[in-house]
């Protein structure tokens, strides 16, 4: 990408403000952004790239590791598809996480406005729940309960069990 096109001036980003222009229409700003085992934020990354593609991710992922980044234990994001096929193929090894806000979102968005703050409150209880076991029930009760009526929405959770329950295997 020209650089020319890129002017980064401020965004926010865990304690970094700058502000970010794209003047390509299909331009987008690639942030990685790491925690250590003590908790800490650092900012690892930050480069331009081409909608979020798959060789985009994986040229931010491969610079990260040629210097010197190990491949990350957990990785956590929102449905694209890029970063997760980028991320396979330059740390196979990272599990994933998917970020709940934005699933939360798409599973509302598949159910009429009078199920949502029921639905709301339930997907709640699945990512609050004090382990996994209880956040896996807590799946089953929101599949009993909208699986009938909105089963594409429960489908949304239920499909990507294992990607959203991830974090309950490591510390908190």
């Amino acid at each position: 990408m020209d650089r020319d096109l890129f002017h980064v001036d401020y965004v926010w980003a865990d304690g970094i403000y700058l502000n970010v222009r794209l003047e390509e229409a299909k331009a987008c700003v690639l942030v990685l952004v790491g925690v250590r085992a003590d908790g800490s934020k650092e900012l690892v990354a930050l480069k331009d790239g081409y909608r979020e593609s798959a060789e985009s991710w994986a040229d931010v992922m491969r610079d990260c590791a040629r210097r010197g980044m190990r491949a990350p234990v957990l990785a956590v994001g929102d449905g694209a598809l890029g970063f997760w096929k980028a991320l396979t193929e330059v740390f196979p090894a990272t599990r994933e996480q998917r970020r709940w806000v934005h699933k939360t979102a798409n599973v509302l968005d598949a159910m009429p406005k009078s199920a949502q703050p029921g639905a709301k409150k339930a997907i709640q209880d699945i990512y609050n729940a004090e382990d996994r076991n209880h956040a896996d029930a807590a799946i089953q009760a929101f599949a009993k309960l909208y699986g009938a009526k909105f089963l594409k929405a429960v489908k949304k959770i239920t499909d990507d069990q294992e990607q959203l329950l991830a974090f309950y295997d490591f510390p908190a």
